[in-house]
């Protein structure tokens, strides 16, 4: 399961709206590089494949490709406004080490 939270959700559907791209949904994934060996890869869609798993959290659907689900159950999806810098925010028990930047990370 991958729980999204209020100031996630509300600025994931901020941005879809100003996008024009209401019925998309969170994609979240991941993919080799980064400074840590494996990065997080968040974008918006509308189009789901068999090798996906779909999840509803908080009202908000995201959907997983079944290989990077592995690597994020139980992971939490934040977004941070604050003076650290803004965007989303990935809090994964998973991970053994993280970057400075909190993009990548490895197990």
């Amino acid at each position: 399961m991958i729980e999204v939270t209020d100031n996630a959700k509300n600025k994931a559907i901020q941005l879809m709206a100003e996008d024009g791209k209401p019925e998309h949904f969170i994609r979240v994934g991941v993919k080799g590089g980064g400074c840590s060996g494996l990065m997080y890869d968040l974008t918006f869609d509308n189009k789901i494949s068999d090798e996906d798993k779909e999840l509803e959290s908080n009202g908000i659907k995201v959907v997983v490709d079944k290989k990077s689900y592995l690597y994020l159950v139980g992971t939490t999806l934040d977004y941070s406004g604050g003076l650290n810098g803004k965007g989303f925010v990935f809090v994964n028990p998973n991970a053994n080490r993280t970057c400075g930047c909190g993009e990548s990370f490895s197990l």
